[in-house]
């Protein structure tokens, strides 16, 4: 069987760099390309010493010179929209890890992917235990009353709050089928109890030494229960983004969160 031929987009981040160490690992891939904001070569050297790939800050020209399968987007908004129009018009499936597209913009995304016919991963966290985070909270979000959530990451995260805690609000919420109950709040501590999404409080830390981080609180009378996850490396991401690599190639149009791909 012929590998899965993959490109990375922003190859040089702290993310690409561990997708592009994990695709030149696993069998059945082969990275045939990168792209980056600024390049200061045209080739970047493979981490297990086995050669280089070509290397742009131009995802139409990398495209065009590496025929892929896969381009692996690891990016910010800005960059992740356009990179995932050109992939598409050349019928390159993708996998998305990066957070803060709109509405808008994701609906974009899947209405390309049906018209193009090419298949699309996005995915606002792609560590196992993450996604098995964000089950369990709308597994016991049917049965407890109150919710809030604390999301902590590095000082360089551009949004807030996280992709992850926003999608953990709206499937509680959707789990449950009805408003979570709030406590009653004054004018004057409205602005300090977080941002409401789907009746939750979420609250968003941005520190220097921190990587990735949630706890889910959930409150009843007499009773508390807490669903904690923490990424303590990024190389945690890596089952999640190969697994997508493996399953995009066989589907068309948008599947949205790993736990479609773990059957949850």
């Amino acid at each position: 069987m012929e590998p899965i031929k993959v490109v990375v987009h922003g190859a040089q981040g702290k993310v690409g760099q561990e997708v592009v160490k994990a695709v030149c690992r696993e069998s059945g891939m082969r990275l045939v390309g990168a792209v980056e904001m600024e390049v200061s070569a045209d080739v970047l050297s493979l981490p297990d010493g086995s050669g280089t790939v070509p290397f742009s800050s131009r995802v139409e020209d990398i495209l065009k010179q590496c025929p892929a399968d896969v381009m692996v987007d690891f990016t910010i908004a800005r960059a992740a929209l356009p990179a995932a129009r050109t992939a598409m018009s050349h019928r390159v499936n993708l996998v998305i890890g990066t957070t803060g597209l709109s509405k808008d913009e994701i609906g974009e995304i899947e209405d390309l992917a049906t018209t193009q016919g090419v298949g699309v991963v996005m995915a606002p966290n792609f560590a196992l235990g993450a996604v098995l985070m964000m089950h369990l909270a709308a597994v016991a979000a049917k049965y407890l009353d109150y919710a809030e959530i604390i999301e902590l990451h590095h000082n360089q995260k551009a949004d807030a709050p996280s992709g992850t805690a926003l999608t953990t609000a709206r499937n509680m919420a959707a789990a449950r089928g009805k408003p979570f109950l709030a406590p009653q709040e004054s004018p004057e501590t409205a602005e300090s109890r977080g941002k409401q999404v789907a009746g939750i409080p979420i609250h968003s830390i941005r520190l220097p030494g921190l990587l990735a981080h949630q706890e889910v609180l959930l409150g009843a009378p007499g009773q508390t229960l807490s669903i904690r996850h923490d990424t303590i490396n990024r190389e945690c991401f890596m089952p999640g983004v190969l697994l997508a690599i493996r399953e995009v190639v066989k589907r068309k149009g948008l599947t949205y969160g790993l736990d479609k791909l773990l059957e949850l």
